[in-house]
């Protein structure tokens, strides 16, 4: 089992200590929340460290990062609604290059791109999915219209596209979602797959790949003034994937899960892991039973160790990426296994803060 790097930010402590998993926890010694809102944010986890990432290309993601916080910010400062924190948020990320969402997204083995997003309401549990989307230029925006304007939880591929033109949601060529960069990182891909044996189990694992052909994604995590929570996910998927593959980020329960009664999620990572353990769901799920059991809200130290058991199972099976959380008690953080994630959080109690290493 590969070992978490994880820690907790103590409030009001004169030190806070490396970190790649932060508790925040602003619940009142009563129980009471004492934050009315609260943000946290990921654009994927994977080999991100500093010999690999210019200090030029670290400032341009964190300055993103904070604009997507901002984004957020402005609608959950105002009283407005948690889904809609979200979605603004997670579009900040999918027009940017630096992400593996919407634009910047990476290409298939065809040369092509099929994009998945999901969101789902903690109130209702009511949640919309699409995958295999390949020209809705922010996908976000169609997973919230199946969930507001269909009878459907999950719509893929040419109906999916079709839907998404039925609601008038903005399309774009496939051109429009092409970077140098993925360009590149398909080439390399194709030049290691024809470089291992045929037919190998391997071929398409990490052992044959390396480690960044299959992180990315964008997520985001939001708890209202009206104490309801909301969470989404959008994805490029992975590189060179083929045959219609599908991941997490569009499984309801996988990638994404918003509860009210114990948490908001969103995960980036090895997305068939994050789908055989139901890392979404089973946080959400082991975070509410322990408020049940103890009749209280769990504490700040429960609710990290919790999301690092999950990332840790999912590690055993030979996964690994990360999770983004907030909960309706007003606890936000982070819990990782690889050397980075691109992420942030906000609250009405504290002042935004971003990080890609880590180490911070």
């Amino acid at each position: 089992m590969r070992a978490l790097t994880k820690g907790i930010m103590l409030l009001g402590a004169s030190a806070i200590l490396p970190v790649a998993a932060v508790a925040e926890d602003h619940s009142a010694p009563n129980g009471e929340k004492e934050a009315n809102w609260s943000l946290v944010i990921h654009g994927g986890a994977g080999t991100i460290s500093r010999d690999k990432i210019t200090a030029e290309k670290d400032a341009e993601i964190r300055a993103k990062l904070t604009q997507a916080l901002d984004a957020g910010e402005a609608i959950l400062a105002e009283g407005g609604d948690a889904a809609d924190a979200v979605i603004a948020a997670i579009m900040v990320l999918e027009d940017d290059p630096n992400f593996n969402a919407g634009k910047g997204a990476v290409l298939t083995w065809e040369e092509t791109f099929s994009l998945d997003s999901s969101i789902m309401e903690g109130a209702t549990r009511n949640a919309g999915s699409a995958a295999g989307v390949s020209a809705t230029k922010n996908p976000i925006l169609l997973a919230r219209a199946v969930m507001d304007k269909s009878r459907h939880v999950l719509l893929s591929g040419a109906g999916a596209d079709a839907f998404s033109q039925e609601q008038g949601l903005e399309q774009v060529e496939q051109d429009y979602f092409a970077t140098p960069h993925r360009v590149k990182a398909l080439e390399a891909f194709k030049l290691r797959m024809n470089a291992a044996a045929k037919g190998s189990a391997k071929a398409m694992g990490q052992d044959a790949l390396g480690r960044d052909w299959r992180f990315g994604t964008v997520g985001a995590a939001a708890l209202d003034e009206s104490g309801n929570i909301a969470a989404g996910t959008s994805t490029g998927g992975m590189t060179g994937k083929r045959w219609g593959r599908i991941g997490d980020s569009p499984i309801i329960g996988a990638g994404t899960y918003a509860d009210n009664r114990s948490c908001g999620i969103s995960a980036t990572g090895a997305g068939e892991y994050f789908i055989r353990v139901g890392v979404a769901q089973e946080f959400c799920t082991r975070v509410r039973i322990a408020a049940e059991v103890s009749e209280s809200p769990p504490s700040a130290e429960t609710v990290q160790k919790t999301a690092d058991a999950v990332i840790a199972e999912m590690g055993a099976l030979g996964g690994s990426g990360g999770i983004i959380y907030l909960t309706p008690w007003g606890q936000i953080g982070y819990a990782f296994d690889t050397p980075g994630m691109y992420r942030g959080m906000a609250s009405s109690a504290q002042p935004k803060s971003v990080a890609i290493y880590g180490d911070e």
